[in-house]
């Protein structure tokens, strides 16, 4: 029950916050009807800063439940693939999903030597039967300073 309330909580704070940082998205294919609907991506902070934890929180509606899976992650810098990564859905919000809205949220710290500059991330989410979901792509910056002196 207390996970349950928590992720309402989480969800109506992602409905509060003004979406001034809220991000543009795509579906990798316009033709595909996906079972995981993406209602918009909210970066913080915007621009993302070296060195610093930047979090992507993705709100989305499902019409079945989700018991597991994986989400894939590539990222591309001035269009050159630079980077993927597959992490655990479950990791990244409350197993099982329930049929409706959910929010898949993940933090990270990028190293103060990346390079600033625009990003593209693609984002495919499956099943745990390997069946995708959803793929979306959308752009991120990277700042120039760092908010922090670096040591």
């Amino acid at each position: 029950m207390e996970m349950v309330q928590l992720k309402l909580a989480v969800l109506a704070l992602c409905l509060l916050l003004p979406f001034n940082r809220a991000t543009d998205v795509s579906y990798c294919d316009k033709k595909t009807e996906y079972a995981v609907k993406v209602s918009g991506v909210e970066i913080s902070p915007s621009p993302v800063a070296r060195g610093q934890p930047a979090t992507f929180s993705i709100a989305a509606t499902t019409g079945e439940a989700i018991d597991g899976g994986k989400l894939v992650i590539d990222v591309s810098y001035f269009g050159w693939h630079i980077h993927s990564e597959t992490h655990d859905l479950c990791s990244e919000t409350s197993c099982p999903v329930t049929e409706g809205d959910f929010v898949v949220a993940h933090s990270q710290v990028l190293p103060g030597f990346t390079p600033p500059g625009s990003y593209s991330l693609k984002m495919k989410m499956y099943d745990a039967n390997q069946q995708e979901l959803t793929c979306i792509a959308f752009d991120f910056n990277i700042a120039f300073a760092s908010s922090v002196a670096e040591s």
